[in-house]
């Protein structure tokens, strides 16, 4: 049954919590005061052009405050699945204030999984938004928390449509990955990105190291690809086909940001 609360109490129960990643409406004009605010999704439902969704089971793989997972239940899937591990076992909060202390000091930001008082996988801190979005929006979305890399995938099954929003450039083994997410997918996977446009070589399939540079302040990334890199690497996992559906801005725009790092997006076809 969906929880029955007035607009200040669903505020309240948002104030509790410290951390927002996603803006995430919660009905009476309480929307979540997450970093990707709405405007911020505007912008990416039009780069990520979803497939629709209508009576099609949705796998969220990193589903993290639950945005998509809530998107895939409104758009109408018949089945959907939330499945995330690492952020739900940070404390966000003591996360934000050692990755503040570390930059302000000069110091080196280690994987929050390496910070013991970070790292909860049993009392899941990082898990309090999702849980209370998905308990005021009267969610029935499969919750499943593991590790994508390492869980077995037969718990899963497989998806119509697999969402792998912001996850691929945070894991040691990006073509490992691709092929799991290939395992899970039976029709397409939208594949989203941090990616780089490298000087001269625009349409190489390259993938950039970065552990050691800690792009955006996070230790957790390891790998930033070209986007012919994710495209090609989306086939060598085993699908047959991938369309680039987001790729470099214009060149004035980079310009403009000083920044060769975009965010990219491939469909990738069973």
């Amino acid at each position: 049954m969906a929880v029955r609360l007035d607009r200040t109490a669903k505020q309240r129960l948002v104030d509790e919590i410290s951390h927002w990643h996603h803006a995430i409406d919660l009905g009476d004009d309480v929307v979540t005061p997450g970093h990707k605010t709405p405007h911020h999704f505007y912008d990416e439902l039009r780069r990520l052009r979803l497939p629709d969704m209508a009576n099609r089971s949705v796998l969220d793989i990193g589903a993290w405050d639950g945005f998509y997972t809530f998107h895939a239940e409104h758009a109408g899937a018949s089945r959907v699945v939330a499945l995330d591990h690492y952020v739900w076992s940070v404390d966000l909060r003591k996360a934000a204030e050692y990755t503040t202390r570390q930059h302000t000091a000069g110091q080196p930001i280690r994987a929050f999984h390496t910070v013991k008082d970070l790292w909860d996988p049993v009392g899941l801190p990082g898990k309090r938004g999702f849980d209370l979005a998905y308990r005021l929006r009267d969610s029935h979305a499969e919750v499943v928390v593991d590790d994508f890399m390492t869980m077995a995938l037969a718990k899963l099954g497989t998806f119509d449509v697999v969402l792998f929003l912001g996850v691929i450039y945070h894991l040691e083994e990006p073509l490992r990955a691709l092929r799991r997410v290939r395992q899970v997918t039976r029709e397409v996977a939208v594949i989203e990105t941090e990616a780089v446009l490298l000087p001269g070589q625009p349409d190489q399939p390259l993938w950039q190291f970065v552990d050691a540079a800690q792009l955006n302040a996070d230790p957790s990334i390891w790998w930033v690809p070209t986007i012919e890199g994710l495209r090609a690497m989306c086939l060598a996992a085993g699908f047959s086909r991938a369309e680039i559906v987001a790729g470099p801005p214009p060149p004035e725009e980079l310009r403009r940001r000083q920044s060769n790092n975009y965010r990219g997006v491939v469909h990738a076809f069973c």
